[in-house]
């Protein structure tokens, strides 16, 4: 399956979008100053879905879209403002994380839909939550001022809903691929 240009940038703007309506699911606060969101989720899903060029600028135009002051993170949040609060090593690691979570994409088996759900729960462990938390452990230590230790251990608050959020991928990428069986995840080329 082929996408023209108008087809990808309505792919851009559709999980741009569907990461601020994840951001109106309400957010748990932590006392460290990061919050549990339901984000990630999209992170995880504009990989493994779109592909990693696609999904880099999905989540490149979502950050945009927030440092220009929309409300568009969990808790109503926006502005330049959030990029510099403990959750900023977060933020910025969702571009990064959904391009690597793409790229692994691309080099997982994606021949059955089972084999494109265990290929989007590793490629969603790798980009979405490996990526996405050493980067938020960097925030942590830079921003809150925490020290290595204690930054590893309050990312650990989060590991277990990202698990929920990798096996929530798999799913939505297993139906994806027994309702469009041309659809390519992250192999697509446009």
């Amino acid at each position: 399956m082929t996408r023209t240009r108008n087809q990808s940038i309505a792919l851009v703007a559709l999980f741009a979008a569907l990461m601020a309506v994840l951001g109106l699911i309400p957010k748990i606060d932590l006392p460290f100053g990061v919050p549990i969101t339901m984000q990630t989720l999209g992170v995880m899903l504009a990989g493994c879905l779109l592909g990693p060029r696609l999904a880099l600028q999905a989540l490149a135009l979502f950050l945009a879209a927030v440092a220009m002051g929309l409300p568009l993170l969990s808790g109503g949040r926006g502005g330049l403002g959030v990029f510099m609060a403990p959750s900023a090593g977060y933020l910025l690691a969702f571009p990064i994380g959904a391009l690597v979570t793409g790229l692994v994409m691309q080099m997982l088996p994606t021949d059955s839909p089972r084999t494109v759900a265990g290929s989007a729960f590793v490629a969603s462990l790798v980009g979405g939550l490996l990526v996405v938390h050493v980067s938020g452990v960097l925030g942590l230590m830079g921003i809150a001022g925490m020290d290595l230790k204690k930054a590893a251990l309050a990312t650990l608050a989060f590991v277990p809903g990202d698990l929920i959020k990798c096996v929530l991928t798999a799913a939505v990428c297993h139906t994806v691929a027994r309702g469009l069986p041309d659809w390519q995840f992250g192999k697509q080329r446009a």
